[in-house]
């Protein structure tokens, strides 16, 4: 519909049913207006896949590789078809409005959400996310950019004020929202924090510049519960609060409008936009909401497997990579990761997948029938005790694998009882009068010994086995954050002496409390093995074979929503084990399984490293794939690798008096690496493939007039044996400059590929804005004259080409009205 028709649909609505629009029915979903021909629109989580409305292991996901590792493809056209992956899985599950891309961006290494989010670079975050944002919206399926803005960690993230200078904010981290709406994406959500002294849900930035400057024609929600106020949040760009049905708005909203506080055409234009938003999901008229087929089981998994491969880094190798199958006897498959690998971070964003592909499985699969594949565990990584499963536990009434799950009301009395699958039920159903919510399972131990058990949740907590008290205690909730409350409640431990492998009942039992959630959780784990002995084996394992595979990885619940982390270095006895096994086996070959970067002291020391960040579902297939040269590994870095946390240029993400001041300004990431003069780990884009480049020659225009995009031809010539891919990056630098800039900054990229010996040419599009600054005086954007620099090559510490672009006097003017709250 135009603008036109929707604005004769609102002139049918009373004021009464405008408000009621502006806020959600339920958790997930918004109202339906029968006078209008509107229904309701269903939201869902997430960036890595999509989960719809209930935390229910028994409705399975898609899950994909994280959105660090879609980043790290640096292959938009890749991503574009991951976005239809998931607007056809949303349109299975019923969900019109995807909560996805997450766009903060990498600004410190330790962010809990690091992996949620696609780079440290404005740049390729903003051409990663408006790819997804185009491969979603195409199926007719909303994508909604979040979280606007300067949401970049998790530390004090409900209440945190942001303190940062209004050009950095310009043009480091508004940017990849502007590439959003560039895109058209659909939808913006709104950050919990504040910016500058403004809680962002009130924020002008809202208005200016994301609908005035940018044109953003779509809804800006707020994140889940983040609107706390009625008259301040109404009378800014926000145009719907979530969740419902209650909240800051509804009966206040309409008060304040009746009032004359809020104006009434504020409500009209924020009502106009969900309309336009519902016409463009098909919710406005449901009739004729196109239909899109769920896709075959095996397309989406080799699409997941295809993105978890070209996702994957290798930043460092010998030449052992790729393994050659010819004459190969033994591999030795070493590490927890290997058979528990960490696919995805913790929070909202999580979905329950229809099956993981673990390492250990990826590769026997494909060497079955050619080679012996042995696994040992090594020492234990140190993460909390797993919950419940359907490997260890059946349900106590019927038999079947997994739990039992009941309702009680205040004298013990079933309500309601159900078989799940798993120990963790965030949502259990609560009848009228449920006052308990209790989990039984029959656990079988594996091995005699010391078991740990525990019992998640908020309020009065007790646990049980075979009758012994292990969990009894009050444990009051003491924060608002919904991902801690509703997701990852905390758990409370204890121990039991299990004596042999008959089956325990295990009991728990969470009693209910108003404004504390439902989310209740059992975990059990069995003694770790002595450490001593555990990389001993692995050692052993590791010298009798032809090579040894290394999967290493960050803990369970480590890289998480809600909070940061306060150490780089891998949990338990990673760094041990990788240095013994490749003492011991020259031939060794180190994959890890994390969404974010981590410590690696070893790296010098092995023949090869592959990093997979959280891979989804495919893992095993995918690393197999790239181990075995069945393709190479594609990714390249989007985000800079230091050497130890203490190297870090900007590593604070703690609040303090509730403020985070990003003083480094627009030196973040590699930039800031740069103007320290010091050098990472692994530089932003570095990664290496199965074959060699030469760079042989750069063009550019001698002279670029200000506002024009222009194109850098770059020569190569693959000097390898074999045909492979090259991500050719160009950045730029004005030396000279009259105003502060980074030492360079990414301006382009593309990807080429070639044949042995081939040559081929790169042609790499500088966007004018690339050469742009934000003028705060000015409240505009302003470009220099004068020569810049054009570098080109492989990542931000490898560039040896050059040349110079001289950037004439011209019309550029992108004015806008100083004074946003900055």
């Amino acid at each position: 519909m135009n603008d036109e028709e929707l604005l004769r649909l609102i002139d049918k609505l009373s004021t009464e049913q405008k408000v009621r629009l502006l806020t959600g029915a339920t958790t997930w979903r918004t109202h339906a207006e029968p006078a209008v021909g509107l229904g309701e629109m269903v939201t869902s989580d997430g960036p890595a896949g999509v989960r719809g409305e209930a935390w229910d292991e028994r409705e399975t996901s898609a899950l994909l590789p994280s959105a660090s590792a879609l980043a790290a493809t640096w292959d938009e056209p890749l991503v574009e078809e991951l976005g239809g992956l998931l607007a056809r899985e949303a349109r299975r599950k019923g969900v019109h409005v995807v909560l996805a891309p997450t766009l903060n961006l990498h600004r410190s290494p330790v962010a809990g959400r690091h992996f949620e989010c696609l780079s440290e670079d404005p740049e390729l975050a903003g051409r990663t996310g408006a790819a997804l944002v185009r491969g979603i919206q195409a199926h007719g399926v909303a994508a909604t950019a979040k979280h606007y803005v300067a949401n970049d960690s998790e530390a004090g993230r409900m209440t945190v004020d942001v303190r940062v200078a209004e050009r950095t904010l310009r043009e480091v981290y508004l940017a990849p929202f502007e590439a959003a709406v560039r895109a058209g994406v659909w939808a913006v959500m709104a950050g919990y924090n504040g910016v500058n002294g403004t809680t962002m849900t009130a924020h002008p930035l809202l208005t200016r510049p994301l609908k005035d400057d940018w044109g953003f024609d779509g809804v800006v929600l707020s994140d889940w519960g983040a609107a706390r106020t009625t008259v301040d949040t109404a009378s800014a760009g926000l145009d719907l609060v979530m969740p419902g049905p209650g909240g800051p708005w509804a009966e206040a909203l309409l008060d304040a409008v009746r009032a004359g506080r809020v104006p009434r055409a504020a409500v009209d234009d924020k009502v106009i936009r969900v309309l336009r938003l519902a016409d463009r999901v098909g919710a406005l008229d449901p009739a004729r909401t196109p239909a899109v087929p769920a896709p075959p089981h095996v397309s989406a998994r080799r699409l997941l497997r295809r993105a978890a491969a070209a996702g994957t880094v290798l930043v460092s190798n010998d030449g052992l990579l790729p393994l050659a199958e010819t004459g190969l006897g033994t591999i030795a498959v070493i590490g927890t990761h290997a058979v528990r690998p960490q696919v995805q971070g913790g929070g909202s964003a999580g979905v329950h997948p229809e099956r993981i592909v673990t390492p250990l499985a990826g590769i026997r699969d494909h060497l079955r029938g050619r080679a012996r594949v042995v696994h040992a565990t090594g020492p234990a990584v140190g993460a909390p005790p797993p919950p419940l499963d359907t490997s260890n536990c059946v349900d106590p009434r019927t038999g079947e694998p997994g739990v039992l799950v009941r309702l009680l009301d205040p004298e013990g009395r079933e309500l309601h009882a159900e078989h799940r699958v798993t120990g963790r039920q965030l949502e259990p159903a609560v009848p009228p009068g449920a006052h308990t919510v209790e989990i039984r399972a029959l656990l079988t131990p594996a091995v005699a010994g010391a078991w740990t058990f525990g019992v998640g949740g908020f309020g009065r907590l007790t646990l049980t086995v075979d009758g012994r008290p292990v969990v009894d205690g009050d444990f009051p909730c003491r924060t608002d954050d919904p991902a801690v409350k509703h997701v990852t409640p905390p758990c409370q431990y204890g121990r039991a002496e299990l004596g042999g492998t008959d089956p325990v009942l295990v009991v728990a039992r969470r009693e209910l409390a108003p404004d504390t959630g439902r989310a209740t959780v059992v975990t059990a784990a069995p003694p770790h093995p002595d450490p001593h002995e555990a990389l001993a084996e692995a050692v052993e394992t590791a010298r009798r074979a032809d090579v040894a595979v290394v999967v290493v990885g960050t803990a369970e619940g480590a890289e998480a929503e809600g909070q940061d982390r306060t150490s780089l270095t891998l949990p338990g006895h990673q760094d041990d084990l990788v240095t013994a096994v490749a003492a011991a086996n020259r031939r060794t070959v180190v994959v890890v399984d994390a969404g974010a970067p981590v410590e690696l002291p070893w790296r010098n020391a092995v023949a090869a490293v592959l990093l997979t960040w959280f891979p989804g579902q495919e893992a095993g297939g995918a690393l197999a794939d790239v181990l075995f040269g069945a393709t190479e590994p594609g990714g390249r870095l989007p985000t800079t690798w230091g050497a130890r946390l203490d190297d870090a240029p900007v590593a604070t993400t703690h609040p303090d008096r509730n403020a985070v001041t990003y003083a480094e300004g627009l030196h973040m990431g590699h930039r800031a690496w740069l103007r320290a003069g010091r050098s990472p780990a692994y530089w932003f884009g570095h990664g290496l493939g199965y074959t060699t480049w030469a760079y042989e020659g750069v063009e550019a225009p001698a002279t670029v007039v200000a506002g024009d995009d222009f194109r850098v031809r770059v020569r190569l010539r693959n000097t390898g044996g074999r045909a492979g891919r090259e991500v050719v990056q160009a950045y730029l630098a004005r030396p000279g400059s009259a105003v502060e800039r980074p030492v360079r900054w990414l301006a382009g990229y593309t990807a080429v590929r070639a044949a042995p010996g081939e040559t081929v040419e790169a042609v790499v599009r500088v966007p004018g804005r690339a050469l742009r600054h934000w003028s705060a005086p000015a409240g505009a954007w302003r470009i220099e004259a004068g020569r810049f620099s054009v570098l080109v090559g492989r990542s931000a510490g490898d560039l040896p080409l050059a040349t110079t672009v001289d950037v004439k006097e011209g019309y550029f003017s992108q004015p806008t009205v100083s004074g946003s709250g900055l």
